[in-house]
């Protein structure tokens, strides 16, 4: 089993607009310092959190998919495939398929906070393909409980938000006080993101706003004294196309 916990003063950082937008990245790009580096589908990574209403103007992509999560509050978001703006509230998620190009832009409301997450989809396919956009409501995706966690999957199952990166699970868990056991599939990785309260996992502490990554294990023991959130993506270990890390790498 292999287990890496980065604790949030070890993640990147960034900012918009003189401090209005803070984000702390479990995965950023170099100039933003800290541990985590692109790996699997994961490209980026962003917990960001408003601390005034604040907008990110009007920019590009391509190839990539974005992904956007709501934790809290309102946003609001605009591209150039949809011309108009689209709020998003605390529960909600959106996916951009950038293909052959969208620009876009996001309005973050007072205390919002929000993943912004990057997925690594083949662009030698995404590249050639139309812009696309989804949004989804909290009421969108299913809700299990499995082994005394609640589960809310936003990916993969019978869950609606579709992607163009395969192999990919995206969920909530919620659990109370206690110990409790997950199934794991041994050839995925699992990317975790503590939300709320001090959590152990496989017997190593990760405290809130700690980024856990988790492979080569069939098991996962969650031992908490509250109750807490994390939010999880397992990945594939290997895929069976060039990433754009891959690719920058070999030009260095």
């Amino acid at each position: 089993m292999s287990i890496q916990v980065i604790p949030k003063s070890k993640q990147g950082y960034g900012a918009f607009n003189g401090g209005e937008i803070i984000e702390n990245k479990p995965i950023g790009f170099p100039q933003d310092g800290g541990e985590g580096k692109p790996y699997s589908n994961l490209f980026y990574w962003a917990y960001a959190e408003a601390k005034k209403e604040s907008t990110i103007g009007l920019h590009p992509h391509q190839g990539f998919e974005i992904m956007s999560f709501v934790l809290n509050g309102t946003i609001r978001h605009y591209d150039t495939k949809l011309n108009d703006w689209k709020p998003l509230h605390k529960g909600d998620a959106q996916i951009i398929r950038a293909g052959n190009g969208i620009s876009h832009a996001e309005h973050m409301e007072k205390d919002a906070v929000m993943f912004q997450i990057w997925v690594d989809p083949n662009l030698d396919k995404t590249l050639k393909q139309e812009a696309s956009y989804n949004d989804y409501r909290h009421s969108d995706f299913p809700v299990k409980n499995e082994n005394g966690i609640s589960i809310k999957t936003y990916s993969g199952d019978d869950a609606p938000l579709t992607m163009d990166a395969a192999g990919m699970n995206i969920s909530e868990w919620s659990y109370e006080e206690g110990v409790f056991q997950k199934e794991l599939d041994e050839n995925k990785i699992y990317s975790i993101y503590v939300m709320d309260g001090n959590v152990n996992l496989n017997d190593e502490k990760a405290e809130q706003d700690a980024f856990v990554i988790i492979k080569d294990t069939t098991a996962l023991k969650i031992e908490s004294e509250e109750a807490g959130r994390v939010f999880v993506i397992s990945s594939d270990k290997k895929l069976n196309y060039e990433t754009y890390s891959e690719m920058m790498q070999k030009r260095l």
